[in-house]
């Protein structure tokens, strides 16, 4: 009887072991997945050839935009289900000017600078 006792405790002991490998299986494969899908979107909109430059929220569905499209510059507003065209802009009409050497490299923070950030936030214990 006590014999049961003892495999029947290390089946439990190993059944919990597995249930662990698999969930940090799991979560590695999320990671990667994650990290792949970033990267591919990332990719798909880098250098196309249009830009939003500015955008103003109206109201809860409606709002402003400033886009490029090429080297032309359109305000539109942009609702629920439309997009309407309001005027052509040029380059001279907008405050900020787009210019090669204005442009700073275009860095997300990762994780750990996020986490550093909010980390000096909270009191230490």
């Amino acid at each position: 009887m006590i014999l049961l006792e003892i495999s029947s405790g290390w089946e439990s002991f190993f059944q919990l072991i597995g249930v662990l490998l698999i969930f940090l299986f799991v979560l590695v494969i999320t990671y990667f997945t994650t990290k792949w899908i970033a990267g591919y979107q990332k990719g798909a909109m880098y250098n196309k050839n249009i830009k939003v430059i500015e955008t103003f929220r109206v109201n809860n569905n409606k709002f402003i935009q400033i886009i490029q499209i090429g080297e032309k510059y359109l305000a539109i507003s942009v609702c629920k289900d439309t997009i309407n065209v309001l005027t052509e802009l040029t380059e001279e009409q907008l405050t900020w000017r787009p210019s090669e050497e204005e442009k700073p490299a275009a860095k997300t923070p990762n994780f750990q600078e996020i986490f550093e950030k909010l980390k000096g936030k909270f009191p230490g214990k």
